[in-house]
């Protein structure tokens, strides 16, 4: 064989290996081409799982699941189609279609995007039959929500379509997705969104599926949403919130030996429903634009009030720790005290220049006595701030002034001061503690929310630690993916063996002081009145409104099952509104039933409606 022969056969070779190699790299190695085909070819839908089931802490259902069709379209995909057909399949209009496309085509020319969203099964029925002449359409099968209860909305919360935000976020969502926005839908959506499967199917040329590709050899299996057992008691929060009716305000309730929230009631509210289905966002925008009744505002969470004289036992309890006063200290009270060069604090508890001891103190909630004891916290140290400092952790340590990270997404901080506020208002130095008297009973500076307080009356019923409250109680009848921050108890930093005097005098409350008109027969229970001053600036005037009404409770006295706190805006006395709120309460969760039903009967017919436009009218002169 002469070299030019071998010269042909070597090429011939080489050109022959290099065609078999490129072959075998676009058919075997290159995932891109094979991507390419698997696209052209085969058609990639998504299972969409069916998100968890949400019960009460007694198995009730809340939440469950409606299914309902959408019907999604790929751009790329696409071709003409009679447009007057598919709006009549579909019942949507012109305009409506036109900026759908064109939002599907700006997200992704080759992904799916949410066409029509929310069809039942008989809307849907037709087009099913018709999909295969409009190209590039398909129609997808997930679920909204349905709801089992009238109450407890601030506590479910509502699902919505995601946003572009949330899409670039997490790539575990497509347009048209739902994902949680509000209470424990947004908590704990991951854990009640499932995993999603994938199946391939093979198309024909008018888009239409003729087969499984590789018999389902690449497609995966859809995990269901983990079930919620939350904390609440469904009975309890349907009877608090007929105690709320025509009143604005909230109602906590809490388990003290696990933080567990039972009730967590705010008013006014609305039905979980009405954010669910095809009118939602309408609905949502209904409730956002109510700057009257605020109904999207969860006032247990987030509404910020002065404690008024539940804040008292806090004083009593740090003055123990620090020693500054004794459980038989006794002030001189004669309708308060003078401090200062011109100043008076006053005080209605009744002593008329008698020697005020804690129990007593408490019972008719004397303002000299907690003034006091708030002044020698302050004073006992080198200087004021350094006093104030050390009052303002201790009540840190109690779950006020930060937010108490509770597993709601929404909260308010409220306000307890420390010496850099008063630096910053009366200049470093230049301010005592006599400027700062009213933290001594509840009013000033500091504000607390609602949760914060029950959180106080649970922690006191433990004689001295809490868990932090929360709602969850149960993730597919199991503990272990509860965070255990929440199974942890915090201690407050005050002695167990302090918590007596002040127990003993929240149950001389009930029996013989501000409470006695809401006691229990055969239920020992202690609680606080609280009588809320409520102030707003108008037009540069400090103007008093009505003021709040406030109660913190537990019960039984010993061996508490329930820590109670009620907040009702422009209420006025304590023991007038909020008392026997709570008291109904915990009579209602310890019992089953109600045997003060002229207390029930009177906590009903109280209507607050009429104070509501006034305060209104002049908030709105600010």
């Amino acid at each position: 064989m002469n070299q030019k022969a071998i010269v042909v056969i070597f090429l011939i070779l080489l050109t022959s290996i290099t065609i078999i190699g490129r072959l075998f790299y676009l058919q075997i190695l290159d995932k891109e081409y094979k991507d390419l085909a698997l696209k052209n070819a085969v058609k990639k839908e998504y299972i969409i799982p069916e998100r968890g089931y949400i019960y009460d802490r007694n198995k009730k259902l809340l939440v469950s699941n409606l299914p309902i069709y959408d019907i999604m379209a790929i751009p790329k995909q696409m071709r003409a189609f009679d447009t007057i057909e598919f709006l009549k399949y579909t019942g949507i209009n012109k305009e409506t279609l036109i900026k759908a496309l064109k939002r599907a085509k700006k997200y992704s020319r080759s992904k799916a995007s949410l066409i029509v969203p929310k069809l039942y099964k008989n809307e849907i029925a037709l087009l099913q039959e018709k999909i295969y002449k409009f190209p590039g359409f398909f129609i997808q099968r997930r679920a909204i929500r349905k709801y089992h209860t009238k109450s407890a909305a601030n506590v479910l919360g509502f699902i919505r379509e995601v946003n572009e935000r949330e899409l670039k976020k997490d790539p575990f969502y497509m347009p048209g997705d739902l994902i949680g926005k509000a209470g424990v839908e947004k908590s704990y959506e991951k854990v009640l969104r499932g995993k999603k499967g994938v199946r391939y199917f093979l198309t024909d040329k008018f888009n239409r599926k003729i087969g499984r590709y590789k018999n389902g050899k690449y497609d995966t299996q859809s995990e269901v949403g983990k079930d919620l057992q939350l904390s609440i008691d469904i009975d309890l929060q349907i009877f608090g919130d007929s105690l709320m009716q025509n009143k604005r305000g909230a109602i906590i309730a809490i388990e003290p030996a696990t933080g567990e929230i039972l009730a967590l009631v705010t008013a006014p509210s609305f039905p979980p429903e009405f954010l669910s289905g095809r009118n939602s966002s309408k609905n949502f925008n209904k409730l956002f634009r109510d700057k009257i009744n605020n109904p999207l505002l969860d006032r247990g969470l987030q509404g910020e009030y002065p404690p008024g004289s539940p804040f008292k036992m806090l004083n009593g309890l740090i003055g123990l720790q620090e020693q500054v006063i004794e459980p038989w200290t006794g002030f001189v009270c004669n309708h308060g005290f003078s401090y200062g060069r011109h100043s008076h604090m006053y005080c209605h508890c009744g002593a008329n220049g008698r020697k005020v001891h804690l129990p007593w103190a408490i019972e008719r909630s004397c303002n000299t006595f907690f003034s006091k004891s708030y002044l020698n916290i302050i004073k006992k140290y080198a200087t004021t701030a350094e006093g104030l400092n050390v009052w303002h952790d201790y009540l840190a340590r109690f779950g006020l002034g930060h937010y108490l990270h509770t597993d709601l997404p929404v909260g308010s901080k409220g306000f307890i001061p420390d010496s850099k506020f008063y630096d910053h208002y009366y200049g470093k130095g230049r301010w005592y503690a006599s400027y700062t008297i009213s933290n001594g009973i509840g009013q000033g500076e500091v504000l607390t929310t609602p949760i914060q307080l029950a959180n106080v009356a649970a922690a006191i019923a433990n004689r001295g630690y809490y868990y932090t409250p929360h709602i969850i109680r149960r993730i597919n009848d199991s503990q272990k993916d509860i965070d255990s921050f929440y199974l942890k108890p915090k201690q407050t930093g005050i002695d167990a063996k302090y918590f007596k005097q002040i127990i003993d005098g929240m149950a001389a409350v009930y029996k013989y002081g501000t409470a006695r008109n809401s006691q229990l027969p055969d239920i020992e229970l202690c609680g606080k009145t609280g009588t809320s001053e409520n102030k707003t600036r108008i037009n540069g005037r400090i103007i008093k409104l009505p003021d709040h009404s406030i109660f913190m409770a537990f019960g039984p006295k010993d061996k508490p099952k329930i820590a109670v706190t009620v907040f009702v805006e422009n209420g006025g006395y304590g023991a007038t509104v909020a008392a026997p709120i709570a008291t109904l309460i915990i009579e209602k969760y310890l019992r089953g039933n109600i045997t003060r039903t002229d207390l029930l009967n009177r906590v009903l017919k109280t209507d607050l409606t009429y104070i509501y436009p006034k305060i209104n009218h002049n908030k709105n002169e600010q």
